[in-house]
């Protein structure tokens, strides 16, 4: 089966010896997104609401990479540093998806990299 890495400059470069995404047969494997400004690198200004909006934006922007969209996701994790946010980062991943979101799991975790609130990874089917 064929490796093939997904890459984009709408979303932010992988900080790490990671890529952004990795299609593996009929589905494509996507690395967590923090809300990092793809032009700048940076960790968006604001609170939780500012920070997922924009993983989601970076989300969106990894799955269009692929030829995919947010129907095709089927699972998720959201990271969080503050379970408290729940409701609120749960409207805004909500808008995303249509009737049949995808399975997902929330975890509160101590801390995330480069002090982001929130953190997304998912994986899509592509049903080559």
């Amino acid at each position: 089966m064929p490796i093939e890495k997904i890459a984009t400059d709408q979303a932010p470069a992988a900080i790490g010896p990671y890529s952004q995404g990795i299609r593996a047969g009929d589905y494509v494997f996507f690395s967590g997104q923090i809300p990092l400004d793809p032009h700048t690198g940076e960790l968006v200004a604001g609170g939780i609401r500012e920070q997922t909006e924009r993983v989601m934006a970076n989300m969106k922007a990894a799955l269009e990479a692929a030829g995919l969209s947010f129907a095709q996701v089927v699972k998720s994790t959201i990271y969080l540093t503050d379970l408290g946010q729940f409701a609120l980062v749960n409207e805004i991943y909500g808008r995303f998806f249509g009737e049949v979101p995808p399975a997902r799991a929330t975890v509160q975790v101590a801390a995330l990299p480069r002090g982001a609130a929130v953190e997304i990874e998912w994986i899509a089917y592509c049903g080559r």
